[in-house]
């Protein structure tokens, strides 16, 4: 069923969003202060191309006052636009009985795309 959710969710815009965090995240790392947020991008670019099956969690031993001070900057320079698109997308999806589990996708995505810095994904 992952499968299938994520042949889905590629060919309806997960492939599209997916190479605009790539090449946010190229842009990013042209630059040495960037390459931190860089990295960030690249991490929910792989999460997006196959979302279905995975899981964002909390890193205990990572989180610290680094990660805490990247993500109010990552939350500043746009990680909060990010985070309502997501949440847009997920309610449009949300309302339609087809579109739940995609907009589950979408949930996760956002949860990850408002303060990346000290989660992994599983």
């Amino acid at each position: 069923m992952n499968l299938i959710g994520n042949i889905i969710w590629l060919i309806f815009g997960g492939l599209f969003v997916a190479i605009e965090y790539f090449l946010s995240g190229l842009i990013l790392c042209a630059t040495i202060i960037g390459i931190p947020f860089g990295i960030q991008c690249f991490k929910i670019g792989i999460f997006t191309l196959m979302p279905f099956g995975r899981e964002v969690r909390e890193v205990p031993g990572e989180t610290g006052c680094l990660s805490t001070l990247f993500n109010i900057i990552w939350i500043f320079l746009g990680g909060i636009w990010i985070a309502l698109t997501h949440l847009i997308f997920g309610i449009l999806l949300a309302i339609t009985i087809i579109g739940l589990p995609f907009a589950k996708q979408h949930f996760k995505l956002m949860s990850l795309s408002f303060a990346p810095f000290g989660k992994d994904i599983y």
